[in-house]
């Protein structure tokens, strides 16, 4: 059984939920074991880099030593953000033994870089858990088209990221959606920034980002935009009623995160996924696979 310390940050049991449900109902079916991370704090994403560098290490620094007594070899952050944060200590901390040990001077347990950091999507895509998922398909979603949504953080900056898969066209997630019968689409915006955090403070920017990005999709014969986020999946769900006061076109497009698709590919009901959490109704999606 795979077994992995998982990270889950602020959002998978708040603004994020249906992420949290659906990935431990999905994990369960698939024998893949999360150990929550005891005593975990916030990892400073996305302020802590941008009022004190050593924080910014310090915080996410500190999760990843907690980490380190489990009985695991690495960890998974589902958000994004803070996969790039822990991402950035391995990075630093791991290049530079002066910086190592100023941050750990602030913490009362160090870190020695024990645990490795691994992309959450690389849990499903690899080849033998791709395999278990197939093997397990209850309901193919064929006929679905999907625009696979990966943001600008899971594989950007790729020195920073250290990820196999390519920072402009990755491929991860498409992977996952033909194992379960979806179709990926190719289009243009799979990297783009959302406009993330800038949703708080300067909407018209995060609007029109939003706005380019469901665009795209639409005009790619997407039938909904796959995320592996959870501020890119409330960004370009939620925001959809801005977008449409704004520019006058109504997308009505569903923002699932991939683990609900997943979870129905594996028989578990839209209700146990969180579905009916999501802002934009994915009725008309839910039918075209066959869901009531």
């Amino acid at each position: 059984m795979p077994k992995y310390a998982l990270y889950p940050g602020c959002s998978l049991e708040t603004s994020g939920i249906e992420y949290g449900i659906s990935s431990y109902a999905v994990a369960e079916v698939l024998g893949i074991e999360f150990i929550e991370v005891p005593d975990w704090n916030c990892c400073g994403a996305s302020s802590a880099h941008m009022t004190d560098h050593l924080l910014s290490l310090a915080l996410p620094a500190r999760v990843l030593a907690l980490a380190e007594a489990l009985p695991v070899s690495e960890m998974v952050a589902p958000c994004a953000a803070c996969h790039a944060r822990f991402a950035a200590v391995e990075y630093e901390l791991g290049r530079d033994e002066n910086l190592k040990q100023k941050v750990n001077s602030l913490l009362e347990k160090p870190y020695n870089g024990k645990i490795r950091l691994k992309s959450y999507l690389d849990v499903f895509a690899n080849p033998e858990t791709l395999e278990e998922i197939k093997k397990r398909v209850k309901k193919s979603l064929n006929g679905l088209k999907v625009a696979c949504y990966y943001g600008c953080l899971f594989v950007k900056p790729p020195k920073l990221m250290n990820y196999a898969d390519d920072p402009e066209n990755p491929q991860a997630m498409d992977d996952i959606m033909r194992a379960i019968g979806a179709e990926p689409v190719p289009w243009p915006y799979k990297t783009e920034c959302c406009g993330a955090s800038l949703g708080v403070t300067n909407e018209d920017v995060c609007t029109k980002l939003c706005n380019d990005i469901l665009k795209f999709a639409r005009d790619s014969g997407a039938d909904c935009v796959v995320t592996a986020c959870p501020l890119c999946q409330q960004n370009l769900d939620m925001r959809q009623v801005t977008v449409e006061k704004k520019y006058g076109i109504s997308y009505r497009m569903p923002i699932p995160f991939f683990t609900q698709l997943i979870g129905l590919a594996l028989g578990l009901s839209p209700k146990a996924l969180g579905f009916p959490k999501l802002f934009v109704d994915p009725a008309v999606m839910l039918k075209k696979v066959g869901v009531a």
